[in-house]
C-alpha cells in the first residue's frame, strides 16, 4: 500500500476550520440588516398587515432591477451560510438550513420595513431574496467537496496563518477590512468621501492643496492592516507580500468598480499623492515594528489602531455618504446605503481591532 500524501495527511487530521465561515455569514446578514433598515430613523405603525403585504399581487411590484439586486444580495449570503453549515452537517440538511436561514432573514427584514414609511415591503422582495438564498446554498455544496476547497485551501489557511485562537475573527476581519475599502468614491486607504468640484464655465479649477493630515489616515489605516496581519501570520516576513496582495487585491476591485459605478472623469479619482505617500511610508514602517516582541506588537497596534480612529472621526471631516453621489453613474439607494456601511466599518473596525487584540494577547 503507497504511502499517503503527506498534505491530504496532515489536512485530514486538522480540527475543522468552520468558524472563519461562521463570521463572514453573520457580517454578510449583518450587512443585509444595515442595508435593508438604514438609515434607521423614522419609524412608525402605518396601519399594515404583514399577511396583507405577502398577498398583494407580485406584478403589480415587478421591476426587475429590484428583483435581481435582490436576488444577487442574498446570494453570497446562502454561499456563506451553506459553506458554514456544511461543516457541521449533510448536503440535504445544509441546503434545508441554509434557505430557510435566507427567508427567515428577508421575512424579518419586510416586517421591519413596513414601520419604515421610506421603505416598500414587498413578496416580491421575499421571493427573490429566498431564491437567492438558495442559489448561493446550491453553489456551496457544489463548491465544498471540490479539492481546491477541502484540501487545498485549508492546507495553504494552516500553512500560512497561526493555528491559535481567534485567527479566524482575524482574517474575518481583514475581509471586512477588504470590503469597506473597495468602494470608488473613497481615495485608496482614505477616509473621506470623494464629492464631485463644483465647476464654472470658462474658469480653471487650481488643484488641491496636498492634504498631509489625509496622507496619516492612509498610513494609520494601512499600518492597522499590517500590523493585523502580524498576529495572524505564523512567519512575520511575509506580511510585507502578504498586505501587497491585499492591497493589490483592492486596488483592482476598486478600479473595476469604479469603471462600472463611476463617471468616466471620476474613473481615477481614488488614486491620489496623499494616498500614495501614506502607502509608500506604511509598508516602511510595517518592516519596522515586525521585529517587536509580540506583546509589544499588540500594543502598539492597538495605539496605532485607536491613533486612526481619533484620526479619522474626530480631527478629519469624512463627510456625508451622500456627498459622493455625484460621481456615479446612476443614483440607486443601494450605492448610498454602501457608502453609510464604508463610513461605519470605517467608525468600529478599530474597536473590533483592539477587541481581537485582547483576545489573542495570551495566545
Amino acid at each position: 500500500m503507497g504511502e499517503c500524501n503527506p498534505i491530504m495527511k496532515k489536512t485530514n487530521i486538522a480540527p475543522s476550520r468552520a468558524l472563519l465561515r461562521t463570521y463572514l455569514a453573520v457580517g454578510y446578514a449583518l450587512f443585509i440588516m444595515y442595508a435593508s433598515l438604514t438609515p434607521f430613523t423614522g419609524w412608525q405603525e402605518q396601519g399594515l398587515e404583514f399577511s396583507a403585504v405577502l398577498a398583494f399581487p407580485l406584478l403589480q411590484q415587478y421591476t426587475w432591477f429590484d428583483a435581481a439586486a435582490n436576488l444577487l444580495g442574498y446570494l453570497p449570503f446562502g454561499l456563506l451560510l451553506g459553506l458554514a453549515l456544511r461543516a457541521r452537517f449533510n448536503l440535504s440538511w445544509t441546503l434545508l438550513l441554509a434557505t430557510l436561514g435566507g427567508v427567515v432573514l428577508s421575512a424579518m427584514m419586510e416586517y421591519a420595513q413596513m414601520y419604515l414609511p421610506i421603505r416598500i415591503s414587498s413578496s416580491l422582495d421575499l421571493l427573490a431574496n429566498s431564491s437567492g438564498t438558495l442559489a448561493g446554498a446550491i453553489l456551496a455544496i457544489c463548491i465544498a467537496p471540490r479539492e481546491w476547497f477541502a484540501l487545498h485551501l485549508t492546507y495553504w489557511r494552516m500553512h500560512l496563518f497561526r493555528d491559535s485562537g481567534g485567527v479566524d475573527f482575524g482574517l474575518a476581519l481583514v475581509a471586512l477590512w477588504m470590503f469597506a475599502q473597495i468602494n470608488p468614491s473613497l481615495p485608496m486607504l482614505g477616509n473621506v468621501f470623494i464629492s464631485e468640484v463644483a465647476r464654472v464655465p470658462f474658469v480653471v479649477v487650481l488643484p488641491e492643496p496636498f492634504n498631509w493630515m489625509e496622507s496619516m489616515v492612509v498610513l494609520l489605516n494601512l499600518l492597522m492592516l499590517g500590523m493585523l496581519l502580524l498576529t495572524l501570520l505564523r512567519i512575520r516576513r511575509q506580511a510585507v507580500s502578504t498586505l501587497l496582495l491585499v492591497l493589490c487585491a483592492v486596488a483592482l476591485a476598486k478600479f473595476l468598480a469604479a469603471a462600472i459605478l463611476l463617471k468616466s472623469w471620476a474613473l481615477l479619482l481614488w488614486l491620489n499623492g496623499e494616498a500614495m505617500l501614506g502607502i509608500f511610508s506604511g509598508v516602511l514602517l510595517l518592516i519596522a515594528v515586525s521585529g517587536l516582541s509580540r506583546s509589544q506588537l499588540l500594543k502598539c497596534a492597538a495605539l496605532v489602531a485607536l491613533g486612526y480612529w481619533v484620526l479619522a472621526q474626530w480631527i478629519l471631516d469624512s463627510g456625508e455618504p451622500s456627498a459622493a453621489m455625484r460621481l456615479y453613474q446612476w443614483n440607486y439607494g443601494h450605492l448610498l446605503n454602501y457608502n453609510g456601511l464604508s463610513q461605519t466599518i470605517a467608525y468600529v473596525f478599530p474597536f473590533l481591532m483592539v477587541g481581537h487584540l485582547w483576545r489573542v494577547k495570551d495566545t
